[in-house]
């Protein structure tokens, strides 16, 4: 969902669900967690086919290999923080070519913009991957986060109120 005015709807309509008590975000860290992957789950059922992968799954392979990030947010999120070493999706679609000899993972706030990416990607024949839970899943794992310069940060976009089911020590801004 790249359309700047479908996204402002859908966080005004999210935000507005909020603001009347319904889908406001659960407060324990489990009930984050199970959260996360209840929407995933619903999300999901949009790409049945996409190859996923686990956040500790991300983390264990990032430590034999060199893995390819693919940020599908908007730049208004990536301006916060971003997974280190992470490539915009322009960068991944200008430079196709030399990330092809490594693995691919796709990620977003919660997976489902990445899982639409990975889906259409896995149409044309290029294999990547959809980060489960995404940067949500990410914080409950203890996951680091960089500026757009590199420096670490607590802070992470967190897309509208309803997504904000990032773990306690992190600092949600949308």
């Amino acid at each position: 969902m790249n359309h700047p005015f479908l996204q402002s709807l859908f966080i005004w309509f999210d935000n507005r669900l909020v603001a009347l008590g319904m889908g406001a975000p659960p407060q324990d860290p489990q009930a984050k967690q199970q959260r996360i992957e209840e929407l995933y789950q619903t999300y999901a059922q949009h790409f049945p086919d996409v190859v996923e992968i686990s956040v500790p799954a991300l983390m264990q392979l990032q430590q034999t290999q060199s893995v390819v990030l693919v940020d599908v947010r908007s730049p208004q999120e990536q301006a916060v923080s971003r997974l280190p070493g992470a490539i915009t999706l322009a960068e991944f679609e200008q430079h196709r070519d030399r990330y092809c000899d490594r693995p691919i993972v796709a990620y977003c706030t919660i997976g489902y913009r990445s899982g639409l990416l990975a889906k259409d990607l896995q149409q044309q024949g290029i294999p990547v991957q959809n980060l489960r839970g995404s940067v949500l899943s990410w914080t409950h794992a203890g996951g680091h986060f960089v500026t757009p310069d590199g420096q670490p940060t607590q802070k992470v976009h967190v897309y509208g109120k309803r997504w904000n089911l990032i773990a306690a020590d992190y600092h949600a801004i949308w």
